[in-house]
Order: structure tokens, then sequence, then C-alpha cells
């Protein structure tokens, strides 16, 4: 975990997994770089945001895999799943929802599905295809993260690869690109000011 620039109740906080999908953004606003995965997403932004100040709102950037063939750009989600959590059979021995998709403020756009596995074979894929759009690693507790702490969220991904064969050599290949497209998306759409 790594905090770069202070946290202040009007500025929005951005929040990413790697410094190489950082790489490109203004020195402005202050970025939290969390590291890899649902857990590490978690306690990041979880302990930022107990130390306080709140920001403004959190944005997440970041790389995600397509689940569909020919989906491309910039994409702000709209609700979040985790993929990797066995939801329904908890709550058949519990009674109980756990892990339940999130419905973000950016209504109608695509879904995303969060989890520890990096999906880079085709059968993972296209199970994951019949529920979501885009794939990543952080997404799900970053939104519940700040839905829990009552910040405003947003997702924003960048589709780096189609998820499936192949796609870890397709990241490393693209990320440097993806995080160009990243910061002109913040340029273009987060004022430093709340």
């Amino acid at each position: 975990m790594e905090l770069i620039g202070e946290i202040a109740a009007d500025r929005p906080l951005l929040v990413l997994a790697l410094k190489e999908e950082a790489q490109f953004l203004g020195a402005g606003l202050p970025v939290l770089l969390t590291g890899m995965g649902k857990v590490n997403a978690a306690t990041a932004l979880a302990t930022v945001l107990a130390r306080g100040p709140h920001p403004s709102g959190i944005v997440n950037l970041g790389t995600a895999g397509a689940l569909r063939p020919g989906l491309r750009g910039t994409h702000v989600i709209g609700s979040v799943l985790q993929h990797d959590l066995d939801s329904e059979l908890l709550a058949t021995l519990t009674g109980d929802i756990t892990g339940a998709p999130l419905d973000l403020a950016d209504r109608g756009g695509p879904v995303l599905a969060t989890g520890d596995s990096f999906i880079a074979d085709d059968a993972a894929r296209d199970r994951l295809a019949a529920r979501a759009a885009l794939v990543d690693m952080e997404g799900y507790a970053l939104a519940h993260v700040a839905q829990q702490a009552e910040v405003p969220v947003r997702l924003v991904k960048h589709v780096s690869d189609e998820a499936g064969d192949g796609a870890d050599r397709t990241w490393q290949e693209t990320v440097t690109a993806c995080a160009r497209e990243l910061a002109a998306w913040v340029a273009a759409n987060v004022p430093e000011r709340a």
C-alpha cells in the first residue's frame, strides 16, 4: 500500500492497484496504490478511510479483461459482483445473503466481475461472460468498503485484454497504453475539488 499526496474532504481519492496503471496521472489528486487482489484493495482503502479525513469521493481506476468479444475502451461500471464467492451456497447454509452484487451510481454501465483469479483461460472467461462484461481483481472490494464508509464511489475500467488464453501476456503489452487512457479519462472527468 502506498498513499501519494494527502486526502482532503473536498477532493476525490484515486485508487489503483498498481503503479503501472497510475504512471501517467498528474500530481493534482491523491492516489492510493493498493496492490493486487481483493484483500489488498479492501485493507488499503479501509486503512486510509479509518485514519480520516474521508475524501469527497473515490474513483477506482484500473485495467480489466473483456469477457465478451469486441469490448474495448474505458467503461464506467454500473454494478459489480464477486465471481469467486459462492453466495448462493452460503445463503442456503446460513440464510443470509453474503457478498451480493453492488449497484453503483453509474447505472447503465457494464457489469464488472471481481475475483482473486486472473482469468487467463477460455473456459473461465466463457462462464463469467454469462454474468458480466468485464473482469478485474479489486473493484468489488473497493466498492464495498466505500459504500460501508458512505463515501461515493465510481469504478472506471479500461479494457486491457480479452480475458482468456494469453491474457497474461496481453496485459503486460498493453498496460502502458491503458494507463495513458485512464489518465486522460481522469483529466476529462474528475475535478480536483468537489
